[in-house]
């Protein structure tokens, strides 16, 4: 049993890296520091095989992997493009990139986070089905970022879908900000494993996604030690329904992400994967003399 702290994606987070770390190399440092990553460039495009093989190759064992799925799969692009974007041949590119890191035994799970406007239909059902078929073999998360999927009367029957069909329960901590934002449901529905997803509360910009600023918003919050306190309880609770807990950090729009989450694994008594603490920082190397 275990809970496993990380962040989304690894690029943005600069307080875990020395100076001058090449963009190369950060993945390979972010391994130190967590224990799991939520990669989100396969979100906007499916990667090369060999980009992710490298990425598996060029980390520590340790290190587990979140892979969000590509938008086109999850209906977050619309319009003509969409239209020409073919389901089967998409889900078999996102399979062949996933092939080195299921064969490293590191995946945690795809993560499919569906759109504000993907609402409870029989239709949206009918999707559901036909998506977890197409990635038959592969452990899957299903996030909804549509209100009804937990209203009152459906909550019960979303999760029992859920559990037969065999998705991976991704549960939110998010602003409650109208039919774009779901409460946070604590049950898991896969007995190995469950998702943790913290999203800030910033509920007066949940709603910016059509701004020309909203990536520095949408996700701008601290969490303070009474929230995250707050939520140490209730992973550990949630361990009593799922063995292994991964838990993503996603409030970084101000860069809060990495230190919330260090303050989470001392709350939990973790030390990073190369055994030091979780703010563990190294000490100055020597100063130069300024001889001449």
């Amino acid at each position: 049993m275990s809970i496993q702290i990380g962040l989304a994606g690894w690029g943005d987070h600069d307080s875990l890296y020395p100076e001058g770390t090449k963009p190369g190399e950060k993945l390979n440092v972010y391994g130190s520091h967590f224990p799991v990553v939520e990669v989100d460039s396969t979100f906007y495009a499916i990667q090369p095989q060999e980009r992710f093989a490298a990425w598996v190759n060029g980390t520590p064992d340790t290190l587990q992997f979140v892979v969000k799925a590509y938008q086109g799969m999850t209906g977050h692009q619309r319009g003509p493009a969409a239209a020409k974007d073919d389901p089967d041949e998409m889900a078999e590119a996102f399979r062949r990139m996933l092939v080195p890191v299921l064969a490293s035994g590191r995946l945690t799970a795809a993560l499919f986070q569906y759109p504000p406007w993907f609402d409870c239909t029989s239709a949206k059902v009918r999707q559901l089905r036909e998506m977890k078929r197409r990635m038959e073999g592969i452990p899957c998360a299903l996030e909804f970022r549509h209100q009804s999927w937990f209203e009152p009367g459906m909550k019960e029957r979303t999760l029992e879908f859920m559990r037969e069909e065999g998705w991976i329960h991704s549960i939110c901590d998010e602003p409650q900000a109208g039919i774009g934002s779901i409460p946070t449901i604590l049950e898991a529905t896969d007995k190995d494993t469950s998702i943790v997803r913290f999203h800030g509360r910033n509920a007066a910009n949940w709603n910016n996604g059509g701004g020309p600023n909203w990536r520095e918003v949408r996700y701008l919050y601290h969490y303070s030690d009474a929230e995250l306190s707050e939520w140490r309880d209730k992973l550990e609770s949630l361990l009593e329904q799922s063995r292994d807990i991964a838990v993503i950090f996603n409030n970084n729009s101000g860069g809060h992400a990495a230190g919330n989450a260090k303050t989470m694994m001392t709350m939990l008594g973790q030390n990073r994967p190369d055994g030091r603490e979780p703010f563990y920082s190294p000490p100055p190397g020597p100063e130069q003399l300024e001889l001449f």
